[in-house]
């Protein structure tokens, strides 16, 4: 802002000290400090708002490039298709159907539905029984009452 040197300070503190007197000077001192502040904050309040308006504008033309740059593009694409659809209708003209050797009626029939012939219930697992009933595989249901009952740990005390 202003380029105000040591010395210059020190003459402008001895210019107020003498005109101001030294018991007012402090009060005078923390008013023009709170002035300064203010004018400071005020100062980078107006250039965070430019720089916030500048970035507005640029966004603004980066949305116009990309709208033109959406726009070209759709234009292309759309030309594109318009070729090929001339060229499909072209060359899709001189066909009758008659000499086509795809348009069989066995290839434009669904396939029929064939049944797996699997049965759920004569699934066979691939351990065999022996190795489930060393190990403890679980091969039957059981209640939840019945599993308690079954791993209680048995008293010493209680007659079986």
């Amino acid at each position: 802002m202003i380029d105000l040197g040591i010395s210059k300070l020190a003459l402008i503190g001895a210019v107020a000290l003498i005109v101001i007197g030294p018991e007012k000077l402090p009060r005078v001192a923390r008013t023009v400090g709170a002035l300064l502040g203010k004018a400071q904050r005020y100062v980078a309040d107006v250039k965070a708002e430019v720089s916030r308006s500048m970035e507005l504008e640029e966004l603004k033309k980066m949305k116009d490039t990309m709208t033109e740059a959406a726009r070209d593009v759709e234009t292309s694409v759309q030309s594109g298709v318009n070729d090929f659809e001339k060229s499909w209708s072209d060359a899709t003209a001189g066909l009758d159907g008659t000499s086509a050797s795809y348009d069989t009626p066995a290839s434009l029939q669904p396939p029929v539905y064939k049944h797996p012939k699997k049965n759920w219930r004569l699934k066979q697992g691939a351990m065999p029984q022996w190795y489930k009933a060393r190990t403890g595989v679980r091969t039957r249901t059981q209640s939840g009452a019945a599993r308690v009952a079954r791993f209680r740990p048995r008293s010493s005390s209680a007659p079986r």
